[in-house]
């Protein structure tokens, strides 16, 4: 990570202030006129638009690039999920001197806002009490055409999650079609992606001297459009699929063929007949060899992907670009990619360089209030109530997972916190954050568990083209030391003030095997009686498209788990995620993960089906049917899409088996299966025969209400009829809860 900054970027904390540094450090970054006067400013310098509550906490995108903003002296205004159907709203702060800065918020807008199943949310955990409706569908689309009405002339600059994951051509599982590149559609004048503050400080700085937004195009991270390629570039075409086919092998111009029955110059010769002079020398004639070609400069080579208007009709093609565009994600080789939308090219530079461990010690350790903007008042907003006594360590993610967009968006590379900026947030959080009763409820980031790791070479790091480190198995040159991440953990516990310290991230348990000492600190120190992992499938073609390892890292870390929460002498439990209806899974892969789970008497509530977000790889597989994670052409591998939706409700129906509201849906399934010897009361059988008696309906998990018909066991005695009643309803008022088995402590 040192070593691309240190090459190649100037440190974000070393640019000199602009002049408006003078009117000093807002409490909270104002959000009216009112604050402004209160601050003695007469205009901002910059206006961040966002779609979330404004709360000054490091973990909310806005207030994280404000409070750096303001530390490179600009005067910043945050306006807070706008009323949109108008400017009005969007002139609340007067016009900004440099630009509008524009996100969605901390989630895409249309994930925020709709189910799964595209249904709309009735809550939003941004929002004051969860209120929904507070953002527009897509967000970043709608507020660029209010801040353009509001200020024609005003540069826009668009970013976070929603901008990061739609910077090109991408599949949109709402409308069920390819959308053009959000930069094409906001008529933005730049798109930041990835994180952000490295391109957003140079860029700010440079408008504020005086250049014009739409000249800078030099600096990585960052997309806009262009009408044709510059001279100088080496364009590398890649928008036609590879076809593979018989090559014939090439013909030798110097080889000399002859008909049939005639002899060769080499056979008559052989058989000493040569009408050659005597003494004559003979010459052999080789091919020549080509000089070699000069190794090619990749900082002037731009890779071309196929159009938007190839893409949008293409959906094996489309599985082609984003491949490709997975493979330019490395920021040490990286290219520039260019997508022809129209009569106008959509250009993106090589990603971000990584911040160093001091840049991002100088991005948290600014002066956040860390509380919510007193506008709020009482109000609870859910998304702070869960991250407010927790604290981001690192953030990036080599894992790779395709369903999961934190790859796509924050790069491979670790950037992490020295221990000293960390353990002085958690003092923070103790001597700040009201209603602090010592439990730090997270140390963490994209990952628990992924703290100061990186590749044992700077060199192999720098040309890897691999889409994970730790698949299909954890990479031989990734250093998989776990010892600072346990030495910070001791240290955090010992904090005056601090009774307890869980681990809330999502855990790599593939990656913490490889270190019993780092498991044991965690099992015995930081879990709080259950520990939450996700395998998400229990079957390995599935797991292969979703770039996640086998059973086999499941079943290691569990025994571990369960041996070292023993000699703690703690009950402690391992509660796994599932994913259903991801690309890749058969109805038979469902049945065989809801055997797995009876098995291990597993009772889960919360299932999550798959998702298609913009740019994730299995996205790409969703759409197209195709794997992208091999080279993509039309008869590549095929991968089986559950799309429709009675499908993915049976494929989250049978995660859900001891629900009785599944149960006529699974027994249908089974015996379309072939599988009607898995109905019955047997521990090796997944569901019973019966439908309990219930008065009114069951609201299944996906919101929806059921009423079961067959209120009676089948061809049952009166007896049995009456015993197996009272065991029904027992089952449903269990539904919800984990099952816990003496035996394998789940």
């Amino acid at each position: 990570m040192e070593k691309y900054t240190t090459m190649l970027a100037k440190p974000i904390q070393s640019y000199r202030p602009y002049w408006a540094k003078r009117f000093g450090q807002a409490l909270m970054l104002p959000t009216s006129r009112e604050e402004m006067d209160e601050l003695g400013w007469d205009s901002c310098d910059i206006i961040l638009i966002t779609g979330d509550a404004y709360i000054d906490h490091p973990s909310f995108g806005m207030a994280l690039v404000g409070r750096l903003l303001e530390a490179q002296g600009f005067r910043v205004g945050i306006i807070a999920q706008p009323e949109w159907q108008d400017a009005k709203a969007f002139k609340a702060l007067g016009k900004p001197n440099l630009y509008f800065g524009i996100t969605a918020g901390n989630m895409d807008s249309m994930v925020n806002r709709y189910t799964a199943d595209r249904k709309i949310r009735s809550d939003d955990a941004y929002t004051p009490d969860a209120a929904p409706n507070k953002r527009p569908d897509r967000a970043v689309l709608v507020y660029s055409q209010r801040c353009r009405q509001a200020y024609s002339h005003v540069p826009l600059i668009i970013g976070s999650i929603e901008a990061s994951l739609r910077r090109i051509a991408h599949y949109d599982y709402w409308s069920d079609k390819v959308r053009r590149s959000v930069l094409v559609d906001s008529k933005a004048d730049i798109l930041l992606y990835g994180n952000a503050e490295r391109a957003l400080v140079e860029i700010s700085h440079r408008i504020a001297k005086g250049e014009s937004v739409r000249d800078i195009q030099d600096i990585r991270g960052t997309a806009f459009m262009r009408k044709s390629i510059p001279e100088g570039w080496d364009e590398i075409e890649s928008t036609k699929l590879d076809r593979p086919g018989k090559i014939d092998k090439a013909i030798d111009p110097y080889e000399m063929k002859m008909g049939k029955g005639d002899a060769s110059c080499a056979t008559e010769e052989s058989k000493g007949k040569s009408d050659l002079p005597e003494g004559t020398k003979l010459i052999e004639i080789v091919p020549s060899m080509r000089a070699r070609k000069p190794k090619a400069d990749r900082s002037m080579q731009v890779v071309r992907l196929p159009a938007y208007e190839e893409v949008s009709q293409d959906p094996v093609l489309y599985a082609h670009a984003s491949r490709v565009l997975h493979l330019e994600a490395n920021p040490g080789n990286a290219r520039a990619l260019v997508q022809q939308h129209g009569d106008r090219e959509v250009w993106l530079n090589p990603p971000p360089i990584p911040l160093t461990t001091e840049e991002m010690d100088y991005v948290y350790d600014l002066p956040y209030a860390r509380k919510p903007h007193p506008i709020y008042k009482n109000a609870k907003i859910p998304a702070w109530e869960m991250i407010r006594f927790s604290v981001n360590i690192m953030r990036g993610c080599f894992g790779g997972c395709t369903f999961c967009s934190i790859t796509e968006h924050e790069g491979r590379i670790i950037q992490s916190r020295s221990e000293k900026s960390i353990l002085k947030e958690v003092e923070e959080i103790r001597d700040k954050v009201d209603g602090f009763t010592g439990v730090i409820s997270d140390l963490g980031g994209p990952t628990a568990n992924m703290y100061r790791i990186a590749c044992k070479s700077e060199k192999i790091e720098q040309s890897c083209r691999k889409l994970s480190c730790v698949y299909p198995d954890v990479c031989e040159n990734l250093n998989t030391d776990h010892s600072s991440l346990i030495q910070l953990y001791r240290k955090a516990r010992e904090i005056k003030g601090v009774k307890k310290i869980l681990i809330s991230s999502g855990l790599r348990y593939d990656l913490a095997v490889k270190s019993p000492e780092y498991v044991k600190e965690l099992v015995q120190h930081h879990v709080g009686g259950y520990l939450k992992i996700a395998p998400e499938h229990s079957e390995k073609n599935v797991l292969d498209k979703m770039m996640k390892p086998g059973m086999g890292a499941y079943d290691t870390f569990k025994e571990m788990f369960e041996r070292y929460s023993e000699e703690a002498g703690k009950k402690q439990y391992l509660i796994p995620y599932f994913i259903a209806a991801h690309p890749g899974t058969t109805n038979e892969d469902m049945l065989n993960l809801a055997l797995w789970l009876k098995r291990y008497s597993f009772r889960l509530d919360q299932v999550q089906n798959f998702t298609p977000t913009p740019m994730a790889m299995a996205t790409a597989m969703y759409h197209s049917g195709k794997n992208p994670l091999r080279k993509v052409t039309d008869d590549s591998e095929d991968v089986v899409v559950p799309k429709a939706g009675k499908l993915r409700k049976l494929h989250k129906a049978f995660i859900r088996y001891h629900d009785p509201a599944n149960w006529p849906m699974i027994r249908e399934a089974l015996k379309n299966m072939g599988r009607a010897d898995l109905i019955g009361p047997g521990k090796k059988q997944l569901v019973p025969a019966f439908q309990p008696a219930v008065i009114g309906s069951i609201k299944q998990s996906d919101g929806s209400s059921f009423k079961p018909k067959g209120r009676v066991p089948i061809k049952a005695s009166p007896r049995r009829r009456s015993a197996a009643l009272p065991k029904a309803f027992n089952d449903m008022k269990n539904a919800a809860r984990p099952a816990r088995n003496k035996k394998t402590r789940h």
